[in-house]
């Protein structure tokens, strides 16, 4: 996956911010690749995001790690006891995942955090591959509304559900999939929502608790 180059206009973006690079940043060396997925591969919790930030993931090799989502993302998950640590800021951070999967529908950096719909299409075989090969997945936590819309198009590809209609995004909303899939929308913790108080540490949290009570009580 790290090799693809599917996405001319992606590619030249990542790679564009990986040589110009921020000035905070000056003296990293961007990962400015498709970014991989990270996480414990016995999880029955997957988070799925929309894309890697240019700065951000882009920079470190590694979802929601060295940015403002990640700095909110993480202590929440270290506080429900996904994470072993709080703090994500590199690869080599000693971060362990337990029980939890961390991917996203767009695996470059877009220009605006906007994927077009060709890329995210261009995009979606490798979920296809992912979500098949997390044996044991119960929930599934949809980071905003495109990573909503990515994960009801991936159940009409796998032929889970015949059409996207009757589910509806919202944080904190609750559906569960034929197959027994349970899945909870979240707001994405994006600075634009946690600086706002749109989201709360207290909300998101709830989230993954629910998520835990979840997987807990599935049946495969």
């Amino acid at each position: 996956m790290i090799a693809c180059d599917r996405c001319a206009r992606l590619r030249e973006h990542c790679e564009t911010v990986a040589a110009v690079r921020r000035r905070a940043y000056a003296e990293w060396q961007y990962w400015g690749r498709p970014v991989p997925s990270f996480g414990d591969p016995r999880a029955r919790v997957l988070i799925l995001g929309l894309a890697p930030g240019a700065h951000g993931s882009n920079r470190t090799g590694r979802p929601f790690t060295g940015d403002g989502s990640g700095d909110f993302l993480y202590p929440v998950l270290h506080e429900a006891g996904f994470a072993s640590q709080p703090q994500a800021s590199s690869r080599d951070d000693g971060m362990q995942l337990r029980d939890m999967w961390i991917t996203s529908v767009a695996r470059c950096a877009p220009p605006g955090n906007k994927p077009t719909t060709e890329e995210l299409s261009n995009c979606s075989a490798w979920l296809d591959d992912e979500i098949q090969l997390l044996k044991e997945l119960r929930v599934v936590i949809c980071l905003g509304r495109i990573a909503f819309d990515g994960l009801l198009n991936w159940a009409r590809r796998a032929g889970i559900i015949s059409s996207r209609g009757g589910f509806t995004f919202g944080h904190g909303a609750e559906s569960s999939f034929p197959n027994g899939l349970a899945v909870i929308a979240s707001y994405h913790p994006s600075l634009q929502n946690t600086n706002t108080g749109k989201l709360t540490r207290p909300m998101f949290l709830a989230i993954f608790k629910r998520a835990q009570q979840l997987a807990a009580a599935a049946v495969k």
